[in-house]
């Protein structure tokens, strides 16, 4: 049998959220390891409508939760993540490997070769 998808029943908010602090998570200058986890701080701020995340756009609207209070709690509380909102946040190992299934939705990869 298949693995249920969203088996935390994580809200669009809170999946948006992880994603984007996944994301951060792999970057050198936003994630660094730490323990059974990856410590994720220096998060963008972003301005316009959208931002950019190591090679990868963001569109401002989807990155909303990484601003919210309440979506931190959500996913502290489901064990994802150790809150020290709103300057860093420790993915545990089992928000790291949380299949979100929004990583080819919200970051937008450009396509044009060598640039």
């Amino acid at each position: 049998m298949a693995p249920k998808r969203n088996p935390l029943n994580l809200n669009p908010l809170q999946l948006r959220t992880l994603t984007l602090l996944q994301a951060l998570a792999r970057l050198p200058d936003h994630g660094r390891p730490e323990g059974e986890g990856v410590v994720v701080e220096n998060l963008p701020h972003p301005h316009g409508d959208h931002f950019h995340l190591g090679n990868a756009m963001v569109a401002t609207r989807d990155a909303s939760g990484l601003f919210n209070q309440a979506a931190w709690v959500a996913l502290e509380r489901k064990g994802l993540l150790k809150s020290m909102f709103p300057d860093a946040a420790v993915l545990t190992g089992a928000g790291l490997d949380y299949e979100t299934g929004l990583t080819d939705i919200i970051l937008h990869h450009a396509d044009h070769g060598g640039h």
